[in-house]
């Protein structure tokens, strides 16, 4: 079953009166792109994060947000004094022009670099960290998987909607290629019956008939129906695999085109001419979609 790049997971966690968010959103991207949305007390843990996702995840631009909270509600830290007061000094020294009242706004400072940070933790307390973020992140990544599966599904319905909405416009322009050459066979006599009118001159079968077969041999679409019903069976089995199938689904709907553009090229039919731009809107569609499968 095809997964969509579009997704959300999330999962938590209370490990030592700590709790534990991890927040995954997934959007479409042409490889794999993992962005980490962590404080700086947590950075040591994204090689472990992003291990995690690239075991669950192989296509897509993942974003990764970690909240760590106290089970009071507070935030996981405690601010640098030091710091903090240097700031103050500096902010004091600045000259302010007389008339104009100012205040201090300790939570802006609590923003500014170096002073909001966590306690440092030994290399114990960091391995069991890690642990645990490991497996809140897979349970985490799993919930995002099992979205992008629902989102796949209904994406394979619309992708299979095109396909056969391409088929049954294929199947009308390999009904109407004989009668081309019918056609042009029927004009082409009645145009040389009127030149030769009154005339003493007689066509040879033969030279009719090798000018029908000329005219057969270039307008010929049969091999790139043949190729268009192969591609679109192609398509069919991709949207049943379990691995990531996007990029050959690509290339598939570059080939239907080329193959559309050839019919059209060949094409010295209204009524062909007019089913192939039908066709060739429907890959456009299905190109568009396929953008968003992993």
């Amino acid at each position: 079953m095809i997964q969509s790049m579009t997704g959300y997971g999330t999962a938590e966690h209370v490990e030592n009166g700590f709790a534990f968010t991890v927040e995954l959103r997934s959007v479409n991207h042409r490889y794999l792109k993992l962005i980490y949305k962590l404080s700086e007390a947590w950075q040591f843990a994204e090689r472990d994060i992003e291990a995690v996702l690239r075991d669950h995840i192989k296509r897509g631009s993942i974003t990764c947000v970690l909240r760590v909270r106290d089970q009071a509600g507070g935030d996981v830290g405690s601010l640098n004094l030091a710091v903090l007061q240097q700031y103050v000094k500096q902010l004091l020294s600045v000259s302010i022009p007389e008339g104009v009242h100012t205040t201090i706004d300790l939570a802006s400072l609590a923003l500014l670099p170096g002073i909001a940070q966590t306690e440092v933790v030994d290399d114990d307390q960091r391995n069991n960290l890690r642990t645990v973020l490991r497996n809140l992140v897979a349970q985490a990544a799993q919930a995002l998987t099992t979205m992008r599966l629902q989102e796949g599904a209904a994406l394979k319905e619309a992708l299979m909607g095109h396909c056969q909405d391409i088929r049954d416009r294929i199947s009308i322009v390999a009904q109407r290629a004989p009668c081309v050459v019918d056609e042009y066979h029927a004009r082409l006599k009645v145009r040389v019956e009127q030149l030769l009118a009154g005339g003493k001159f007689e066509l040879q079968a033969d030279s009719l008939a090798r000018e029908v077969a000329i005219y057969a041999e270039r307008c010929d679409i049969g091999e790139e129906l043949t190729r268009l019903d192969s591609h679109l069976d192609q398509f069919a089995d991709l949207c049943d695999k379990k691995e990531p199938v996007g990029r050959t689904m690509d290339f598939l709907t570059q080939e239907l085109l080329r193959e559309a553009n050839t019919i059209a090229s060949k094409s010295n039919d209204t009524i062909v001419s007019r089913t192939i731009v039908e066709v060739k809107g429907l890959i456009d569609r299905l190109k568009e979609q396929v953008q968003n499968v992993e």
